[in-house]
């Protein structure tokens, strides 16, 4: 299983749409909007790195309202 964190920016005010579409996702685990330099914290999970990217490539970077990604894949023993 490959998982990573992805923090996100947001078009002012849309934090909660961004959140409610990302939880429609099958590979995101969990979404919240926070406070501080970025506004909105996602983890997803994948069988493979390949679908990993393409579902952050493909579905989440194109959503409305994001401004910038920035994804930190989580690394196992």
């Amino acid at each position: 299983m490959h998982s990573a964190f992805v923090l996100m920016n947001a078009e002012l005010g849309k934090e909660l749409q961004i959140v409610n579409e990302l939880k429609k996702i099958p590979r995101v685990k969990e979404a919240y909007p926070v406070y501080g330099v970025y506004d909105v914290l996602m983890i997803i999970e994948s069988d493979s790195m390949e679908s990993l990217r393409e579902t952050i490539t493909d579905q989440i970077r194109k959503l409305d309202g994001i401004k910038s990604t920035l994804t930190m894949i989580i690394v196992k023993d």
